[in-house]
């Protein structure tokens, strides 16, 4: 059987796939319990996530970015 022509290697699909875990890690990094209406929690405005969950993930989508335009080197 002839050999397929992909969009993507399989080097491609590895960035992807770390990038998407990144970008799950910094969802993951910006959950928590809320505020309610009858008590406030403090806790919504940590540094975690206001300033390391949403880097995280610019940094994972960047990654992904990446992942989509690496063009593999060829020795022919």
């Amino acid at each position: 059987m002839d050999k397929r022509n992909f969009a993507f290697g399989k080097m491609n699909f590895i960035l992807l796939a770390i990038g998407m875990i990144i970008v799950i890690a910094g969802f993951i990094l910006m959950s928590g319990p809320g505020s309610t209406e009858t008590t406030f929690n403090p806790d919504i405005f940590s540094a975690q996530r206001i300033k390391v969950a949403p880097l995280t993930c610019l940094f994972g989508f960047l990654f992904i970015v990446y992942g989509i335009l690496y063009k593999p080197k060829n020795n022919d």
